[in-house]
């Protein structure tokens, strides 16, 4: 009876086992080791995070880091997707957004639906919303700039015209845009008052020719010729030809495939 109950116990401690190393690889979409947030920015961000995979059926990761170590932020990336057990259904879909502090490295790294969803033009785009705040510390608002757009990209992507080279979206309007519209309504409003005043001139008359601005005999050109002083040379850009968009792929050490782009911040 003993005999029995000890090998009983044996299979629940390995079935125990099993149980408790499937649950410590079902990593959370937010793995915030370099600890950049808060309690309260992790929490709102994994709540976005979630709920964005969850509905758009594709998971949204962001990891920070301290280091790589001896792997590249693309290795690094590629494998924290791949064996941390991310991406939907059996194309592992997903999109991953490594930072690493150590060299100020950023990569996101695409798998499965996600590297159609997220061209290598859309990657830059993206990159390019969210750099200035990761560069100035503001790591909260990066990533949720980061989340958000990955929703955008991937609602563009399901109605079957992903954002890419000749599509991407326009750009925010900002501060230079409302100080050259406020320098037109200036030029604007300066000709006007201008005109007004010249209304009130009533003893100047325009002239056909400058001449009858002289007075007669007052200046004689006893001598003439012409002087170069400058050339003025206009070139156009030649267009060469391009990739015509979409995304670069590469394989990861696990064999998958996977899309990436990154650089420093």
């Amino acid at each position: 009876m003993k005999k029995k109950i000890c090998i009983l116990c044996m299979i629940l401690c390995v079935l125990s086992g099993a149980v408790l190393s499937v649950s410590a690889a079902e990593y959370p979409r937010l793995w915030d080791d370099a600890d950049l947030l808060t309690p309260y920015e992790e929490s709102a961000l994994l709540a976005e995070l979630d709920e964005i995979s969850e509905r758009q059926k594709l998971d949204v990761v962001v990891v920070t880091v301290n280091s790589t170590g001896a792997s590249s932020p693309m290795e690094y990336a590629d494998d924290f997707f791949d064996y941390n057990g991310y991406g939907y259904g059996t194309n592992r879909d997903g999109i991953l957004l490594l930072i690493s502090m150590e060299e100020r490295d950023w990569w996101i790294s695409t798998c499965g639906y996600g590297i159609t969803a997220f061209t290598d033009a859309g990657m830059d785009y993206i990159s390019e919303q969210f750099l200035d705040d990761l560069s100035s510390g503001y790591y909260a608002d990066a990533f949720q700039t980061f989340a958000s757009l990955c929703d955008a990209f991937i609602t563009q992507a399901r109605g079957g015209q992903p954002y890419d080279v000749y599509n991407l979206p326009k750009e925010p309007f900002d501060g230079g845009m409302a100080l050259i519209l406020a320098l037109i309504v200036g030029l604007i409003t300066a000709l006007i008052y201008t005109g007004v005043l010249k209304g009130q001139l009533h003893t100047v008359r325009r002239q056909a020719s400058a001449s009858d601005y002289m007075k007669e005999n007052s200046m004689q050109i006893r001598d003439s010729r012409d002087i170069f002083l400058y050339r003025n040379v206009s070139r156009t850009l030649r267009q060469t030809e391009s990739s015509g968009g979409g995304s670069r792929v590469h394989t990861s050490s696990s064999g998958a495939s996977h899309g990436g782009r990154g650089g420093k911040f």
